[in-house]
């Protein structure tokens, strides 16, 4: 075919040599090519957009680059292999395994697009109404990249001449020798595999530990470190070994949050304790935004320094942090007004001095002694 399109050539213009025609009608011919190929992309890219499936996207968002690159350098490489040809070059021969790798990257940049676009949208609620959890879909994914990236290395070293099994060989027994150079690197990744198997935690818990001054909102969790952004807003930094030595809360995952307080009120006020406790326990039962299926007390229960002391224990339905805290105010607001409805005070400390009068001197005992 191409000595049939080299007479034509010939024949066309009427050049003994038209090499470099050839060279230029195939390079505008790849890239011509290429373009079309981004319009076609264009077109998929447009319809994938109208379907809310997860899948669709993601394979025409990450085959649209694999597949103009691919054009572009197959025909480059072609009419380089060309021209080699023609000039008795022995880079000729290189053309064919250079679009053997080109082809294997092009391929493995597909695969690891698609899996990053996968991994976006299968914790996107636009496309699935019940996203999968973003901690395991990041793990999935990662896992699936370090997969294609050492499968990708290992088949072009074997393209290239390179013996494979040398190569295995060698990282058994280097691997030794890393694992002792790098056993702090190695912990925490196995720190980090632990915590994407047991998931004590997500991306976007708040935790807390009571071993540690740790405690913010789970921003990111890699293969040596878990960054979590505290409260003031500063990055924290941990190693994932850490985890595995130390106790971790998660109040991102509570059920409930919990009004625990003392109130205390005058010691003049102890004819009306019982009432105002019961009143308040009453309130509280028919409170929209208390569980009332959780333990709920409200009971007298000391005698203080400078009040009669009774305590409020229940739980809100919501954990919203600010929500729990509106609550909490409405309710105290109105365990004062309760309190205040009876004539009662809330009391403050106080000290009472009692003053002890000396017994006055006998008259006629201090007259005596004057004589």
């Amino acid at each position: 075919m191409l000595d049939t399109f080299e007479s034509w050539l010939t024949s066309t213009t009427g050049f003994a040599s038209i090499w470099w025609i050839e060279v230029f009608i195939i390079v505008f011919i790849a890239l011509l090519l290429g373009y079309i190929v981004g319009k076609v992309f264009d077109v998929l890219e447009r319809h994938a957009q109208r379907t809310h499936n997860a899948w669709d996207d993601a394979l025409v968002c990450a085959a649209r680059r694999p597949a103009v690159w691919l054009v572009w350098i197959v025909g480059i490489n072609f009419a380089a292999g060309l021209a080699a040809r023609i000039m008795e070059s022995q880079w000729s021969e290189l053309v064919e395994p250079v679009n053997r790798v080109a082809v294997l990257f092009l391929g493995a940049l597909f695969l690891i697009q698609f899996i990053k676009r996968a991994e976006q949208n299968l914790v996107n609620p636009d496309y699935l109404s019940d996203p999968y959890d973003e901690t395991t879909v990041r793990a999935i994914g990662k896992l699936c990249r370090a997969s294609v990236i050492i499968t990708v290395v290992l088949i072009a070293m074997q393209m290239m001449g390179y013996s494979i099994g040398g190569v295995l060989a060698f990282g058994g027994i280097g691997g030794i020798a890393v694992g002792f150079a790098a056993k702090d690197l190695l912990a925490n990744f196995f720190g980090g595999l632990m915590i994407y198997l047991d998931r004590p935690f997500s991306v976007g818990d708040w935790v807390r530990s009571p071993d540690k001054e740790i405690e913010g909102t789970v921003e990111d969790i890699g293969w040596r470190l878990t960054r979590i952004r505290t409260f003031d807003k500063r990055p924290l930094y941990i190693p994932n070994s850490a985890f595995t030595q130390i106790s971790v809360e998660n109040p991102s995952r509570m059920l409930n949050r919990r009004i625990y307080e003392t109130i205390g009120v005058r010691y003049d006020d102890v004819g009306v304790i019982q009432p105002i406790v019961a009143e308040i326990k009453d309130m509280l039962t028919n409170h929209p935004e208390i569980d009332d299926q959780l333990t709920l007390m409200v009971n007298f229960n000391k005698f203080a320094a400078s009040s009669l002391d009774f305590f409020i224990y229940t739980f809100t339905k919501t954990t919203d942090w600010v929500e729990f805290h509106r609550i909490k105010q409405d309710v105290l607001l109105k365990v004062a007004s309760i309190i205040s409805a009876h004539g009662a005070e809330i009391a403050y400390p106080t000290s009472t001095v009692h003053l002890v009068e000396p017994e006055p001197e006998p008259v006629g005992q201090a007259a005596t002694v004057g004589n």
